[in-house]
């Protein structure tokens, strides 16, 4: 995971949103990070370094004079130390300050000091964020390397209703972990498929699986984060449209090969980890079918077949397919990395359909296998990755 053993100096300013400050402590430990708090005089009229102490497991550090363990010097220790700094919420003023190349308290002295990325998380009254000076001083800072995430819109604590909220907890980790993840997909237009196919009996009846699209969403937000422009066409789903990635919603499997064919000219990199329905019926009423007999016929006919079309207009692109299946796995995938023309082919069985954890083997063009452990979805979307970069490297 990208953010496993990473050390996060986590700066705090003055803001009404301070205290969300103390979960997103929690769940960037959860994904494996250290925390180093680091709090401005303003942030302790919000919460207590006490509370922050707790959840992060480390101290503290707010004063810029006071000595660290061994003497040494606050800001240039947490400078040094650390992978990321992440400032949480970031006020009007902090963005000013490092614009303006002012270090005069401790948070804004590890930030000058630090080589490490920074991620921004403003938070403040929406005609705040929309004055033009903090507009020029968040562009100013984007320029030069400084990362952003949010704000998002809605309720304002001041009793305002617009652009000023914090970004959510998880959009801030997503952020942070794009921070630090290798771009070696920059310049790369990948293409992706998720989710299930529907295909309509009636109104209310469908042909369908139970694919979350999980592994194709994971996917997705893996390439963005490591430099790619990314199209996520997505059959039907719960799952919140990934940050950054351009999303097209379809329902049918012929909904779905027209936009994976539309896009399919102008990708480098296409994963087709859709599960779309094999047949769909032969004729789909347009009124709710009665159940007045006690038996229903449906007659089905082949869908698109997506996955051979894409292999056979192969122009360069590298080419990556799900195998699902109940048996004979590493024979059946291999067979249809072969007949559809594929560069990787990712085999698994319907164990982890709609899981947070999936075990997988992934086939190459060159016949190499490697069985993967049970893993997170999000780990694997990062394994899958990185053959697909050594692949087109090599």
């Amino acid at each position: 995971m990208i953010l496993n053993n990473k050390k996060i100096v986590l700066g705090i300013t003055g803001g009404i949103a301070a205290y969300k400050a103390i979960e997103l402590a929690r769940l960037f430990i959860k994904n494996g990070a250290e925390v180093w708090p680091v709090m401005t005089k303003a942030a302790a009229n919000f919460i207590t370094p006490l509370s922050l102490q707790t959840v992060a497991r480390n101290p503290v550090s707010q004063d810029m004079f006071d000595l660290s363990q061994e003497s040494k010097i606050s800001h240039i220790d947490l400078s040094e130390k650390a992978d990321l700094v992440v400032v949480v919420p970031a006020t009007a003023n902090i963005i000013g300050k490092v614009a303006c190349g002012i270090a005069d308290d401790l948070l804004t002295t590890v930030i000058m000091a630090t080589k490490a990325p920074v991620l921004f998380a403003p938070a403040m009254n929406s005609n705040m964020y929309e004055n033009k000076i903090v507009q020029h001083n968040i562009e100013r800072l984007r320029k030069i390397g400084y990362c952003f995430i949010g704000p998002d819109e809605g309720d304002l604590a001041c009793g305002y209703e617009g652009k000023g909220r914090l970004a959510p907890h998880e959009d801030i980790v997503d952020a942070a972990e794009e921070c630090l993840a290798p771009k070696d997909l920059k310049g790369q237009k990948v293409l992706v498929t998720a989710g299930p196919t529907r295909e309509a009996i009636d109104p209310v009846r469908f042909i369908s699986n139970p694919s979350s699209g999980k592994m194709g969403y994971a996917i997705a937000k893996a390439a963005r984060r490591r430099g790619a422009e990314v199209v996520l066409v997505s059959g039907p789903s719960y799952l919140q449209h990934p940050r950054g990635v351009a999303f097209i919603k379809t329902i049918t499997a012929e909904e779905m090969a027209e936009a994976a064919m539309r896009h399919y000219p102008q990708s480098t990199v296409v994963i087709m980890a859709a599960a779309v329905s094999d047949y769909r019926p032969k004729i789909s009423h347009r009124k709710k079918v009665k159940k007045e007999e006690a038996r229903l016929n449906i007659e089905v006919e082949r869908t698109q077949d997506i996955l051979k079309e894409l292999g056979n207009k192969k122009r360069g692109q590298f080419l990556v397919g799900f195998a699902l299946e109940t048996e004979d796995i590493l024979a059946n995938a291999r067979k249809k990395l072969k007949e559809k023309k594929l560069d990787l082919i990712v085999a698994n069985d319907p164990t982890g359909f709609d899981g947070e954890v999936t075990q997988v083997t992934v086939i190459d063009g060159e016949g190499g296998v490697e069985a993967l452990p049970p893993l997170p979805k999000s780990e694997v979307a990062e394994r899958i990755l990185d053959k697909v970069v050594r692949a087109m490297k090599g």
